[in-house]
């Protein structure tokens, strides 16, 4: 089964495409273009070089936004995971944070240290950084006790025993919350571009939202959604598996 699952994979996107295209021509209109015109706006845009230039500075943000809210949320979590008051105490903080809707935090991170790159990342990391913290919060609660007390008793030192007792048994987790969290924040980093930077994808969404241009909005999304999903498949599911092979 898993064997033919590119193929399904495959099919599955042909098929949703032909419907796009189906769609497109009964519809006759500007505001949906079909998925050939897409593609050959999408061509243009990369052959100009303007293409790659917004996808680079939307990369950009995404990969600082992204190490920054792992660092933080997996060091909130841990502590909260293994220190029952330090949990009993911040709890409370966690999900009134996961609850802020991510516009009011850009909004609020804009007007409070300007439009500028630093208050973007940090707009799009506290975004995220509460969904990190609470699954490896799971994950350090479900560390096994008595490999943690037969490290100790061997006295194999702390940096043995996160190597090879805590760090394999959190890998899971780590990985759980880095797919979910550049599939939120890549979202979230295109609002913060639309509301406040000069370049990037968002950026160039609303330029194209201004002028109607629906192709151009089309093109964008779709090159961007393909380097996500290439960074997904291709990066992201192949460490995941590694980390996890031992649970197999």
């Amino acid at each position: 089964m898993i064997r033919h699952r590119p193929a399904v994979q495959g099919l599955s996107v042909l098929i949703l495409l032909a419907c796009w295209h189906v769609a497109a021509s009964l519809a006759a209109s500007q505001l949906l273009p079909g998925p050939i015109l897409v593609l050959k706006a999408m061509a243009v845009y990369f052959g100009d070089g303007e293409l790659l230039l917004h996808i680079g500075a939307t990369l950009a943000r995404v990969t600082a936004s992204f190490f920054l809210a792992m660092i933080v949320g997996a060091a909130i979590g841990i502590a909260m995971g293994r220190g029952s008051r330090l949990d009993e105490f911040f709890d409370s903080w966690l999900i009134l944070f996961l609850n802020v809707p991510a516009l009011v935090t850009i909004v609020l991170c804009y007007v409070w240290f300007g439009l500028t790159e630093a208050a973007a990342v940090l707009a799009v990391s506290i975004n995220k950084i509460p969904n990190v913290a609470i699954t490896m919060r799971e994950g350090a609660r479900a560390l096994d006790r008595e490999l943690l007390d037969m490290a100790d008793c061997f006295h194999i030192g702390w940096k043995r025993t996160m190597r090879y007792v805590v760090l394999p048994q959190l890998y899971p987790y780590v990985a759980v919350s880095a797919r979910s969290g550049l599939a939120l924040i890549w979202k979230i980093v295109l609002v913060v571009e639309l509301l406040g930077r000069g370049n990037g994808v968002g950026f160039q969404l609303g330029v194209f939202f201004q002028l109607f241009d629906v192709t151009g909005i089309l093109a964008y999304s779709l090159a961007f959604i393909v380097v996500i999903q290439g960074i997904e498949h291709g990066l992201l599911q192949p460490i995941e598996r590694r980390v996890t092979a031992w649970k197999r």
